[in-house]
């Protein structure tokens, strides 16, 4: 409402030619933004899916281990070729297939059963889990009391299990996830209770030669009437008072959504499935404490991270050296935004977390209480995915263990592996070679769900992947810089692209203010500087919500004095 309000005020000062005003509000943004450039996007096109015959499935959520990369969906539809279904179920996985030689686009499913045969072409059809109704779940199994709800209700109503996210790696073979469950009803009365959530539960992630291999541990973990923390994103590393020696200890930060935005929890990894163990972070007191926000807080103040999120990663870059938030936000725009930790902008006066990250010399991968530590840069766009003309995009995801040989964290790989060994292997070279990607993170695999027919019950969707570069970025010339929102140059379709494979390059205007790889990067907006943020959706809003009720009252003020002036010399 209040990007809305303040959208309107600034619209109707444009068409008053009260440029003044305008560029007040322009300039007080201009200075709040950081932008990341871009220098090229190259659309890859949708998944393929060659062991079933047709598949409508959305999400689209990956984590490697064992050398493997394991994708992750939520509802998965097998078709036939005329659009009958084959089968359905809330939840499947599969295996990138080829990563280093073919196309990174090219999936390996489970769970795939012959389905029958086309009536007019003859030919064999294939589904994952052959059953069109939803009782056995998929991948990630039901409960009992889930399994009997389901096969009693044959649709109309049921429990669904979905990933959400990328799991989490604890080693370089196995991974955990917390992952929504979820009431639907088909045909509600209330239209808004066609989803309902019943909570989080945990899921153990490990391979095998067979498929990915998911069990729960446990039912309800976190219960529906808490924040769904781990649902957006969960991160792994040293514990608070542990030493870059210590290989025992370890902590888990979780971070869930809200209306008002993301709550951050933590948790020893030993206590994952104890709700009872978690400590809440509170923005206030800049501490963790024993008493959980509620879900429903409105107080930007009492909020970790204030704005609007839906789906999204976070994860150490190698190639800015600090952690990275890539996510789309609830507007229907199909846009990827982006954050990063500003090792510039400590929050409190820690004198082990100074500038320039702890104890002054960065952040490794394991230091996730830097998360507490630093603010996070201003959101920014990153890339607006190209929409079908029947819906818009969502669940937006990054996949940093694509074009990066340094996805684990060096304490992951078992004990007495070397230093040099400590590295996985370089995935998406077909894309990109390791020798010419200009550094591990400098490329990055996204992927959002693009809908190729909406309607509820009736959708087909398809997930769909491009790759992005970021730009070799220069020095800080130590100016002011725009905001991304208004830049004209933001990365746009070119026509001339074919269907499946195209190169976005934004203009070679785009300004920026990001350090190279190898140094920290650097928040520039210094305006309505704060305990929790450098310029964040708490001034962001304060601003916004401001500047709509001057401009609403200076309207008037103006016409009025329009008017005399005119009345002046008629």
């Amino acid at each position: 409402m209040l990007l809305t309000t303040s959208f309107i005020a600034t619209k109707i000062a444009c068409s008053m030619n009260l440029t003044f005003l305008v560029w007040a509000i322009s300039f007080a943004s201009a200075t709040a933004w950081t932008p990341i450039v871009v220098k090229n996007v190259t659309e890859l096109g949708p998944q393929i899916t060659p062991d079933v015959t047709r598949v409508s499935r959305d999400g689209g959520y990956s984590v490697l281990l064992d050398g493997h990369i394991v994708w992750l969906y939520d509802d998965t539809e097998c078709l036939d070729h005329g659009g009958k279904q084959l089968s359905f179920v809330s939840n499947t996985a599969a295996y990138a297939k080829d990563v280093n030689k073919k196309n990174v686009s090219m999936l390996q499913d489970f769970g795939v059963e012959a389905a029958g045969k086309d009536k007019k072409s003859g030919k064999a059809q294939y589904a994952i889990l052959a059953d069109t109704t939803v009782g056995t779940g998929g991948w990630i199994s039901f409960s009992s009391d889930e399994l009997d709800f389901n096969e009693r209700r044959k649709g109309k109503e049921r429990v669904a299990i979905w990933p959400g996210t990328s799991p989490t790696p604890y080693s370089t073979s196995e991974a955990f996830l917390f992952a929504p469950l979820v009431y639907v009803d088909s045909k509600p009365q209330d239209p808004s209770k066609e989803y309902q959530a019943r909570g989080m539960t945990l899921i153990s992630v490990s391979t095998s030669s067979k498929g990915p291999d998911a069990s729960r541990q446990g039912d309800l973990i976190i219960p529906g009437k808490e924040v769904p923390y781990g649902g957006f994103s969960s991160l792994l590393g040293y514990t608070s008072t542990a030493n870059r020696q210590d290989l025992t200890k370890r902590d888990v930060y979780l971070l869930g959504i809200t209306d008002g935005g993301l709550q951050l929890a933590r948790a020893k990894i030993e206590k994952l499935a104890e709700f009872s163990a978690y400590r809440f972070w509170d923005p206030v007191q800049l501490k963790f404490i024993k008493k959980p926000p509620k879900l429903d807080e409105k107080n930007y103040r009492k909020i970790y991270l204030p704005g609007s999120f839906t789906y999204g990663s976070v994860f150490y870059s190698p190639y800015f050296y600090t952690f990275i938030m890539v996510y789309f936000n609830k507007f229907v725009d199909s846009t990827f935004r982006i954050r990063f930790l500003d090792l510039n902008s400590p929050v409190g006066d820690d004198p082990i977390w100074p500038k320039k990250g702890k104890r002054g010399n960065g952040v490794a991968p394991e230091d996730i209480e830097a998360l507490t530590k630093y603010a996070w840069s201003p959101e920014q766009e990153l890339y607006k995915s190209p929409p079908s003309k029947r819906g818009f995009n969502y669940a937006g995801m990054a996949h940093p263990e694509y074009f990066n040989r340094h996805y684990f964290a060096p304490t992951l790989y078992p004990k007495g592996t070397s230093a040099s060994r400590r590295r996985n292997d370089w995935y998406g070279s077909n894309e990109i070679t390791e020798k010419d990607a200009g550094g591990d993170g400098k490329h990055l695999l996204l992927s959002w769900t693009a809908q190729l027919r909406g309607g509820f019950g009736s959708g087909i969707y398809q997930v769909q992947l491009a790759k992005v570069e970021f730009d070799a970025i220069p020095d800080n010339p130590g100016g002011r810089f725009p905001s991304a929102a208004a830049s004209s140059s933001m990365p746009t379709l070119s026509l001339a692209s074919n269907a499946f494979r195209s190169t976005v390059k934004p203009s070679a205007t785009h300004t920026v203010a990001v350090s190279p790889s190898g140094t920290t990067l650097t928040s520039t907006g210094s305006a309505g500087r704060g305990a929790r943020q450098p310029w964040g959706p708490e001034s962001q809003l304060l601003f916004e919500h401001c500047s709509a009720w001057v401009a609403l009252f200076l309207l008037p003020v103006l016409w009025i004095w329009g008017y005399a002036m005119v009345g002046r010399f008629v």
